[in-house]
């Protein structure tokens, strides 16, 4: 809880790592750095993990995590979803989960560079090979294969770029033009749209994958979160 944070307003994360790595820990300066700029609460989840936790394990502690916000007092208009990489994949899949449930649905999303689509079919995974310096399609592939099981990498839960997105709350998404996960970005708010989501899709020049990540060393990083932040701030009611 941040000092000038207001306690009615909290902000649930879901780290990157491509389902296999990241922690809290690995993520913990950046999530509280968005919480002091966006001046509330935050919850960094350290859900399961794969292989030992195949899919959907990470989606069941994410609906645990963001059930618990709402046992411990926060209303859902209150509440901001974000998520990193393999996390704003999750980010994406527990919104359509919350909606199909019949739950009240947070304020809203905030997505850096997600991964949505498990099959890795984006253009930008030939296009952008070779300026990405951390994300290759094979590397991507072993991933999948390891969060997945034997499940299908179109499952929309898995895969939410193939998922009915209608009735979400606004989201931001924002991501590296230098990215070979560029297109899951862009594809993802062209199906957001489409379905009558308020979406936002904002690609930062020359940025690598999960850019913010890097705030302390990259002012692109710091700018980004900076409206994050306020992105946060307007959609959960905060000043």
């Amino acid at each position: 809880m941040p000092p000038l944070a207001d306690p009615s307003r909290a902000l649930l994360f879901l780290h990157g790592g491509g389902y296999v790595s990241g922690s809290i820990a690995s993520h913990r300066h950046m999530v509280g750095q968005l919480g002091v700029a966006a001046r509330c609460r935050t919850l960094a989840l350290d859900y399961r993990l794969a292989p030992e936790h195949l899919y959907p394990a990470a989606l069941e502690d994410a609906l645990a995590g963001y059930r618990f916000l709402r046992d411990q007092g926060f209303a859902p208009a209150h509440i901001a979803l974000c998520g990193e990489s393999a996390g704003g994949g999750l980010t994406v899949a527990t919104l359509v989960s919350l909606r199909d449930a019949g739950e009240a649905l947070p304020a809203c999303a905030w997505l850096s560079s997600p991964w949505v689509d498990l099959a890795q079919t984006g253009g930008t995974m030939q296009t952008k090979a070779d300026v990405d310096p951390l994300i290759q399609k094979p590397y991507l592939d072993e991933l999948a294969a390891a969060y997945l099981g034997d499940r299908d990498a179109a499952d929309p839960l898995a895969s939410p770029v193939h998922a009915d997105l209608r009735g979400l709350p606004p989201m931001l998404i924002q991501v590296g033009s230098a990215e070979t996960l560029l297109d899951d970005a862009v594809r993802l708010a062209a199906v957001a749209g489409a379905a009558g989501v308020r979406t936002t899709l904002d690609i930062w020049p020359d940025m690598i994958h999960a850019f913010t990540l890097f705030y302390q060393q990259v002012a692109a990083g710091r700018r980004a979160i900076e409206e994050a932040a306020r992105f946060v701030r307007a959609q959960t009611g905060g000043t």
